[in-house]
């Protein structure tokens, strides 16, 4: 079901005490509350939610939670827990009375972020550009230049280690004779594959007697490939080519 907007207690409570009275008012997390329109966003979450059903968790506790773990840059489990123990986080995702027990388990971060994917999260980027420019910390020049740092960008990308080249050279050579009907004695491609786990436990446990060992059993059948080619090509000038690239 769509999550339904908290209800306001004008009452005060006795057994606990508003979140306006304990925080300052001042503090840049209580100001960024008041300028946010929390009823536009909700607006926007509301298509990803069923008509009926059990009601959801209000929108705005949890894109509070995701705009505080992204402004502090803390895990769902540290957002959870400071969510405790800081007052203006509470205010700031909604409540109006000090909470000393977390209402949701950590999980529905994870859920709610599946069921409403990346586009939303442009809602709150527009959102942010928003109340940036209203609040003259952002202008328009500032915008006609974009500095990209990808220094720490993750990238599958393998470190060349000898091990890895010459089990990757074997490979090829034996495709490429595979491919141009070559018969080689042996192609070692499952005692090279044994080989290269070998040395890889081995450097890891700093054992580098035993890894060079391995290399260069790995070294010593890239030679019988390479040897055992060359006899078969030889006085061919066209498979020459194809395994050389002259």
């Amino acid at each position: 079901m769509k999550p339904r907007p908290p209800k306001e207690t004008k009452n005060d409570d006795l057994f606990r005490s508003r979140l306006t009275q304990i925080i300052n008012t001042h503090h840049e997390l209580v100001q960024l509350a008041e300028r946010i329109d929390w009823s536009h966003i909700d607006l926007q979450a509301q298509p990803f939610f069923a008509a009926e059903g059990r009601p959801a968790i209000p929108s705005r506790f949890m894109i509070g939670l995701h705009i505080l773990k992204s402004m502090y840059q803390l895990s769902d489990e540290a957002v959870c827990e400071r969510w405790i123990e800081n007052p203006c986080y509470q205010y700031f995702c909604g409540e109006e009375f000090f909470q000393h027990k977390f209402p949701i388990q950590r999980s529905s971060m994870t859920h709610w972020r599946k069921r409403v994917g990346e586009s939303f999260f442009e809602t709150l980027l527009q959102e942010s550009l928003r109340i940036a420019f209203a609040s003259k910390a952002l202008k328009t020049n500032q915008l006609k230049r974009i500095v990209v740092d990808t220094t720490v960008q993750p990238k599958a990308v393998a470190f060349p280690t000898d091990v890895g080249l010459m089990r990757k050279a074997i490979t090829s050579l034996v495709d490429l004779a595979k491919k141009n009907n070559i018969n080689l004695r042996q192609t070692y491609e499952r005692v090279v594959k044994r080989a290269a786990i070998k040395s890889g436990l081995y450097r890891h446990a700093k054992h580098m007697k035993r890894a060079k060992r391995e290399e260069q059993f790995i070294r010593t059948r890239l030679g019988r490939v390479i040897r055992d080619i060359s006899r078969k090509i030889q006085g061919n000038n066209a498979l020459r080519e194809v395994f050389t690239g002259d």
